[in-house]
């Protein structure tokens, strides 16, 4: 099912799998076949939401979802340009894949979007950072973008003892603000001993914030990228504006994935695009956006008035 979209090789046959492709051809800066938390299911109730996770590799969502993304991308540009969709004669790889949402017929992956917000209460207002991707320097989503921070679920490295360690949204997140916001490394040394969370100082920090009711942190669901078909869990962060000066008064400008699209304040500060009506506009309807971003902002923006709250 996915011949069609792996190239042939210098010897006349094809790549073994659309990582292996992407890895000779295109070679993005970061791209590595590490462990993740594969998503199996997703329960929701009035009161509480349940997911079940098993173990998966990051190359497998590339040879599942980017091969089904240019399946139909490929099918389209093939067309006759009636902008009808394709058939599922030429898409046989996601005729193949069937439901999407079943998350038991593929290996899925999941990524964690968070919408950091800077909620100002002595003005009433809120400000949000967003990100744009670089296509040089990742895998998915390049020249899009995106909600930070966005990390994959996964360990902090394959050495077994991080699986349990690493399995939490919570820390997950924080990693991911480390590194994407205050421009931290990937590497945490835990190939040698699981990370300390709770002697992590910025980790401290920020659960100190949470417990404080400065930090808050909501969980709006999971949602599927149409093309790609990619899985993502969508969250938001509200700091006191207070905290977030603190905690980021070294936000970086650029990272290893592409660069922050944030505003100054008079004092040449960064504090992040103002989340507005407009802004919600128009980062999903006019820019480029990865629709899990898309998705996070407009529900986050519904929601305004329970995640802006007092």
């Amino acid at each position: 099912e996915t011949a069609a979209v792996r190239p042939l090789r210098d010897d006349g046959g094809r790549f073994a799998c659309y990582a292996d492709a992407m890895g000779t051809l295109s070679r993005p800066r970061l791209f590595e076949d590490r462990t993740c938390y594969r998503i199996l299911g997703a329960g929701t109730a009035p009161d509480a939401v349940s997911l079940e996770f098993g173990e998966g590799r990051y190359f497998q969502m590339i040879n599942t979802c980017e091969a089904a993304a240019h399946e139909y991308a490929a099918a389209v540009l093939a067309s006759d340009g009636s902008g009808a969709s394709p058939a599922a004669a030429d898409l046989p790889l996601r005729s193949a894949i069937g439901d999407p949402t079943d998350l038991r017929r593929r290996p899925a992956m999941s990524a964690i979007g968070t919408l950091t917000l800077r909620a100002d209460r002595a003005v009433g207002d809120a400000a949000m950072i967003l990100h744009w991707r670089d296509p040089a320097r990742v895998a998915t989503g390049g020249g899009l973008y995106q909600v930070a921070p966005v990390g994959m679920f996964q360990p902090s490295h394959d050495a077994e003892w991080n699986l349990a360690n690493d399995f939490s949204l919570w820390r997950a997140i924080v990693r991911e603000m480390a590194e994407e916001l205050l421009g931290g490394g990937e590497d945490y040394h835990s190939d040698a001993a699981p990370i300390d969370y709770e002697g992590w100082p910025l980790q401290a920090t920020l659960a100190a914030a949470r417990r404080a009711g400065t930090l808050r942190l909501y969980w709006l669901g999971l949602g599927l990228d149409p093309l790609t078909l990619v899985v993502d869990m969508l969250s938001v962060a509200v700091f006191d504006a207070p905290v977030f000066d603190a905690v980021f008064a070294g936000l970086v400008h650029a990272n290893d994935e592409g660069h922050m699209v944030a505003g100054q304040d008079e004092t040449g500060a960064t504090t992040g695009l103002p989340f507005t009506a407009a802004a919600v506009e128009r980062f999903t309807t006019a820019e480029p956006m990865q629709s899990a971003g898309a998705a996070l902002l407009r529900t986050a923006w519904e929601h305004r008035d329970t995640l802006l709250a007092d």
